[in-house]
């Protein structure tokens, strides 16, 4: 029997609110930023639905995406998991070898001691090419590449590399000084030595000077993190019996898209940040949907603000999925009469820690069952009452009748 005809008319939906979930905010009322936002439409999931909770991070590993990404889509990430930069590197299409080692490559603003922004003031993606191409010019080489990405996410690919060296996530360290942070163990010299000679490069270059000129944080350092060898995952459309996309601006997201084989088209104004163009992505993935059964549709702006330890843009940013993503699709859903949503975040990011954390999440599906649940947030998804401890399982729960 051929695999498609498992799935014969359904299509299914998962949208992630990356960082969404959070802790009770003072200047919320004693809320969460889920429970502050108005979202008509993931809380009519929940209650037309149900809502529960999933532990998407394992307790041995470091919270972020590339954890979350791989157990949403039904990948154990302690088997699979190689470091992020590796799948972003799948995501751009950056040859590697086996041998090879991935870095992540963050443009910050730096002092010199203290790390001062982990996004150097989100810098344009344009402004970004010049100094990762400056970069690669002065300091890359046949043992090492560096690759522009989108705003201040980039990569550098070291060739017959050791990927056993310990890093430190900028996100996690903003405002702390970065002497006890840099990478520490196999080539860890090398590295550092990398990192101040970019300090020396970029610091004074003539992009910085205007973004100074125009009170805005300098992209004069880069910082190096998440490496990895390839990853390789099993294909999901053998897996799953149907083929699939993923809708997201994030290189790490589009990157465990790919690396699972599913496709990643590019989307016109959508940025990764609290700039992108929420309805944009909203309307790829309803084109999507003409085309395949399985879309996966992944927002970044909730993080980007609670990165930046703002509550306001944070319910502002969910409340933007929520009206131009999850809106649009939950109704096309409906219409159909035999389909699925699920909507969830990938991980908390804390406002009161500026980082990501690794308690479990809400998730909400429509279209396979109802509980008591009445909105779609952490305090709700408590009292659902069920719990998927390893997150990886859950896509088998959202799929499977």
């Amino acid at each position: 029997m051929n695999a498609m005809s498992l799935f014969p008319q359904r299509k299914y939906v998962i949208v992630i609110m990356d960082g969404a979930a959070d802790e009770p905010q003072a200047a919320l009322g004693a809320r969460t930023p889920l429970q502050a936002a108005r979202t008509p439409n993931c809380d009519q999931i929940a209650r037309e639905g149900f809502c529960d909770l999933v532990k998407t991070i394992p307790d041995e590993m470091e919270p972020g995406s590339d954890i979350a990404t791989l157990s949403i889509l039904g990948y154990d990430p302690r088997r699979y998991h190689t470091g992020r930069a590796p799948l972003e590197a799948a995501s751009r299409d950056v040859p590697m070898n086996p041998e090879d080692v991935a870095f992540r490559c963050n443009l910050v603003t730096c002092d010199g001691t203290t790390l001062i922004d982990y996004s150097a003031g989100e810098i344009p993606t344009a402004d970004a090419r010049v100094l990762i191409e400056l970069l690669d010019e002065k300091l890359g080489g046949p043992r090492r590449q560096f690759h522009p990405g989108v705003s201040y996410r980039h990569l550098m690919v070291a060739r017959r590399a050791s990927p056993g060296v310990r890093t430190t996530p900028p996100h996690d360290i903003i405002g702390q000084p970065i002497e006890p942070h840099l990478p520490v163990g196999d080539g860890d010299a090398a590295l550092r030595q990398l990192m101040f000679d970019s300090l020396e490069l970029l610091d004074s270059h003539e992009i910085n000077k205007r973004r100074r000129d125009e009170g805005k944080n300098p992209a004069n350092m880069i910082w190096l993190w998440g490496q990895g060898r390839p990853c390789l995952l099993p294909s999901f459309a053998a897996e799953r019996g149907m083929p699939g996309m993923v809708i997201a601006a994030v290189d790490l997201v589009r990157g465990v898209g790919k690396a699972a084989g599913l496709s990643a088209p590019h989307v016109p104004g959508a940025t990764g940040n609290l700039e992108t163009d929420f309805a944009a992505k909203g309307r790829a993935a309803l084109a999507a949907l003409e085309r395949v059964p399985f879309v996966l549709v992944h927002v970044e702006a909730p993080d980007e603000a609670a990165h930046q330890g703002s509550p306001d843009r944070k319910v502002w940013a969910i409340e933007q999925v929520d009206k131009y993503v999850v809106g649009p699709l939950y109704e096309h859903l409906r219409r159909d009469g035999n389909s699925r949503i699920m909507v969830l975040a990938d991980h908390y990011t804390k406002l009161s820690t500026r980082t990501h954390a690794r308690e479990p999440v809400p998730f909400a599906v429509w279209g396979k069952g109802t509980d008591a649940t009445e909105a779609f947030d952490e305090i709700n998804a408590k009292e659902g009452g069920r719990f998927i401890e390893e997150g990886w399982r859950l896509l088998d729960l959202f799929l499977c009748d």
